[in-house]
């Protein structure tokens, strides 16, 4: 007893609060996906410095003319063309294969961001949906625990009633018998707030999260998601592949041109001889771009091709994701606004009628039970069909919305 007093005040020790907006934001900043999805945007640009710079350098050192036969054989004074050589040398690839590596490298740090920003949807969302289950499960949790603390004020009355022989016996097992099948409904329930709440702690990192402040709106702007499918996460990714495979295009164009070289060697020899000192310069030649060069752009333009094709592939898929979520959340808004305005108030005042009749004598307990369970089914049915409108708006704006909605 003890304990599970000390884990009650621990937990409530460490509660926080948190609102919906809250939640988000704590996702973004403390959720791992999204600490790795930073950390991938920064090291594409660290690699961007980089991108189309020019190689290193290289040094050379050796020894040149270095006699191994006849009478100098073997001597590094004795040949007048013996000497030693350090050399210094610069590759230097053509500009249009600099551009084309610049270009690539952007098209990397577009393709991170996208997919930073796909993570962040996901957390978002994650979060959004997280908080949206625990609040209405705690609001199913207080429903019924309003219908049970009226149930359970009936046995006694019930047997009071027996004695004075207006109810029967049997009768009296009806309540005991409702109550067990609410309490475990009551447990289900307990189950589902438990769940929510590790889901939100998994998303915010808050160990004990409380709900609080208002419900996000439901009200959606269709016309305003549409407009924004452009700017969605996996059409930014799938332009960056289109920007990629232009660039991998472009670099292998850029193979038909030369690299040139440069070189410079300073030559050291006996005292008794002048020094010497190189220069020289180097040039690639690319003269079977049928058999290497063309090949390779023929297959980044097929790759540019197949990268188009995806965004179109994108584009559709998201737009028929949307009309198909819209068409949901539409049969969904109708199906929360009959629980609320025709069913529900129908139940309540069925059960108003019947513990009324019952008061009176003129309706059974079983009669008032069924009614008041009914009213019960009804709340929970209300609150279960405004829980699913509420998370397609948190999917829907998460999904197909601006980043800051």
């Amino acid at each position: 007893m003890m304990l599970a007093v000390a884990a009650l005040t621990t937990s409530a020790a460490h509660a926080q609060t948190l609102t919906y907006d809250q939640a988000l934001r704590d996702a973004v900043a403390n959720a791992p996906g999204a600490v790795a999805g930073r950390a991938g945007v920064s090291a594409a640009q660290a690699d961007a410095r980089a991108a189309g710079s020019l190689p290193d350098p290289r040094v050379s050192i050796g020894i040149e003319n270095y006699p191994v036969s006849g009478p100098p054989a073997f001597s590094l004074s004795r040949d007048d063309m013996t000497m030693g050589r350090v050399g210094f040398q610069q590759d230097l690839p053509n500009l249009a294969k600099r551009h084309a590596a610049q270009a690539q490298a952007r098209a990397v740090i577009a393709t991170a961001e996208a997919s930073q920003a796909t993570k962040l949807r996901e957390v978002r969302l994650g979060a959004g949906q997280a908080w949206i289950d625990l609040a209405y499960a705690e609001r199913r949790l207080a429903a019924l625990d309003t219908v049970l603390l009226f149930l359970r004020s009936l046995p006694s009355a019930a047997r009071a009633a027996v004695t004075t022989g207006s109810v029967r016996p049997g009768q009296t097992l009806t309540t005991d018998q409702e109550i067990a099948a609410l309490d475990d409904r009551r447990d289900e329930l307990m189950a589902a707030v438990a769940r929510a709440r590790a889901m939100l702690a998994r998303w915010t990192g808050v160990s004990a999260p409380e709900i609080a402040g208002d419900m996000p709106a439901i009200d959606l702007a269709p016309a305003r998601l549409r407009d924004a499918l452009s700017l969605h996460s996996d059409m930014v990714l799938a332009e960056a592949g289109i920007q990629r495979a232009q660039a991998d295009v472009d670099a292998a164009r850029a193979e038909k041109r030369p690299d040139w070289g440069v070189e410079v060697a300073y030559q050291r020899r006996d005292p008794r001889y002048g020094d010497m000192v190189s220069a020289g310069v180097s040039m690639s030649l690319p003269l079977f771009a049928r058999s290497r060069q063309n090949p390779r752009i023929e297959a980044r333009k097929s790759a540019q091709a197949q990268a188009e094709a995806a965004r179109e592939e994108t584009r559709r898929t998201l737009a028929a994701d949307l009309e198909a979520a819209l068409a949901d959340h539409q049969m969904h808004h109708s199906q929360w606004q009959r629980a609320r305005d025709v069913l529900l108030p129908l139940a309540r005042k069925r059960a108003d009628l019947e513990i009324a009749s019952y008061s009176a004598g003129r309706a059974s307990l079983a009669d008032a039970i069924e009614a008041k369970t009914a009213l019960a089914d009804a709340e929970l049915t209300v609150l279960d069909r405004e829980a699913l409108v509420a998370a397609d708006s948190v999917r829907l704006t998460i999904t197909f919305g601006s980043a800051d909605r």
